[in-house]
């Protein structure tokens, strides 16, 4: 398999960041990021709700530093969210340079749901009624909803309830989301050594829902990415992308053994490396790789403060030194560091795009171009509202297409270096248009083109 097939960082190494929504201030980022770059990651789970946005200089800070947000932003079950209320929040991430989104966690298990609500016929599709309109919307406003991640076994067992998701969305005809499917899981060991499962339901044929016979083994383990890409291959036919969460957790708060945690993380990262490495719980027995369409891995759990919950498996507990594993993983990344992020043009302006001879400025048709963004999903209203004043006094030509700018005088971009790179601004400087950029939120870029 082709490995650039998917849209993703320098290496699939990631982290959960502290599990509350106080650890947001810039002096937090200050804090994490050095570690973060230490530690070589390139992906970071944001705990969020879906009242408050994480603040945009958060968000612009990791994205800055080639880390992809993936914001974690669960919704209630007892009752429908309301889109108006969360449509400006996914507008600001979209435009603050987040892609990820998760909108709901652990939809199979009875604890997830008010008890009158599981009771009842048909979860997968009530659930459904539920998540569609949040995940649509997200799609709408340029994000990437991840199909949630679900309980390994569950109430409602996990692999039955993933093969009824994906039938229904099939049968719903959700082509948009099918299009982009995004999977997620929690491959918590549960005890369990980190081949358990490997091979999936080819390699375990006999393993049928809620049970698991003899000397088989499930989906209960490490490995539940090799059961979910089987599910997702018979019900779509395509291979697809899986984000990792909570990797490292036994899944069990009761069976929490620091030193096995740090063991674990420390297996599961070289095993994510590409590093030939023995499983610490199976002696003589080296850990099977690990397939690329595990687009990232992120690691339970980074940090968190004393007295709370999850701080027993922090990678840097609030008392005392790093696990060992932040060494281990910091050495590594000494010796491999990632390759650097190369910008390239976005595929939506990359098939247009080609500059010919450079045009002398008394032969170009047009005297102002004003370029606005356009996105693969389409193109955000905000960004028409906010130039209508520019508009009205310069009566520049409006327009997306790099073809029409390179034949203006004058080009004003709209946009930051995620959507229109610093290349593409030099190939029309180079071609002989004068080009200034203007960037930033709503606010910023209004204030701007007021001053023009």
């Amino acid at each position: 398999m082709d490995d650039q097939k998917y849209l993703q960082p320098a290496n699939r190494i990631g982290f959960h960041y502290f599990q509350d929504q106080n650890h947001f201030r810039e002096k937090d980022l200050e804090t994490w990021l050095p570690e973060l770059k230490s530690l070589g990651a390139s992906w970071l789970v944001l705990q969020a709700s879906l009242q408050y946005a994480i603040p945009e200089y958060f968000i612009n800070g990791l994205t800055a530093n080639q880390i992809e947000p993936i914001i974690f932003s669960p919704m209630r079950f007892d009752s429908p969210q309301g889109l108006e209320e969360v449509k400006p929040i996914f507008t600001a991430y979209a435009h603050w340079g987040a892609q990820y989104i998760i909108l709901a966690d652990r939809p199979n298990d009875r604890e997830s749901w008010p008890s009158s609500a599981w009771v009842q016929e048909g979860l997968v599709e009530r659930f459904l009624d539920r998540y569609l309109p949040l995940a649509n919307l997200a799609i709408q406003e340029g994000l990437k909803p991840i199909i949630p991640p679900l309980t390994p076994g569950g109430s409602y067992w996990d692999t039955a309830f993933l093969r009824s998701l994906l039938d229904s969305l099939i049968r719903r005809r959700q082509n948009d989301l099918l299009d982009h499917l995004i999977l997620s899981a929690y491959p918590w060991t549960q005890n369990q050594h980190l081949n358990w499962g490997a091979g999936g339901p080819d390699r375990w044929p006999a393993v049928k829902p809620y049970q698991c016979l003899g000397d088989d083994e499930d989906q209960r383990g490490f490995r539940i990415f090799d059961w979910y890409q089987a599910i997702a291959q018979a019900a779509t036919g395509k291979e697809t992308p899986i984000i990792l969460l909570q990797a490292g957790n036994n899944g069990n708060t009761h069976a929490n053994n620091e030193d096995l945690t740090s063991s674990i993380s420390q297996a599961i990262l070289m095993n994510l490396l590409n590093q030939p490495v023995e499983d610490p719980q199976q002696e003589g027995i080296n850990l099977e790789p690990i397939p690329s369409s595990v687009i990232s891995c992120n690691f339970w759990l980074l940090a968190d403060d004393a007295q709370q919950p999850y701080q027993p498996y922090s990678w840097y507990p609030a008392v005392g030194n790093p696990l060992p594993v932040v060494h281990v993983c910091q050495e590594m990344v000494k010796l491999n560091p990632p390759a650097p992020i190369e910008k390239k043009l976005p595929d939506v302006l990359q098939k247009e795009f080609t500059l010919k001879d450079e045009m002398p400025v008394r032969q170009r048709p047009i005297r102002h171009y004003l370029l606005l963004p356009v996105q693969v999903w389409g193109i955000a209203e905000w960004h028409l509202e906010v130039v209508k004043p520019f508009v009205r006094k310069h009566r520049p030509t409006v327009g997306f297409s790099l073809k029409e700018a390179v034949l203006a005088e004058k080009v004003t971009v709209i946009g930051n270096e995620d959507v229109f790179p610093e290349t593409v601004l030099d190939q029309l400087r180079s071609s002989g248009c004068f080009v200034e950029r203007i960037q930033g939120d709503g606010t910023t870029i209004a204030t701007v083109l007021a001053e023009r």
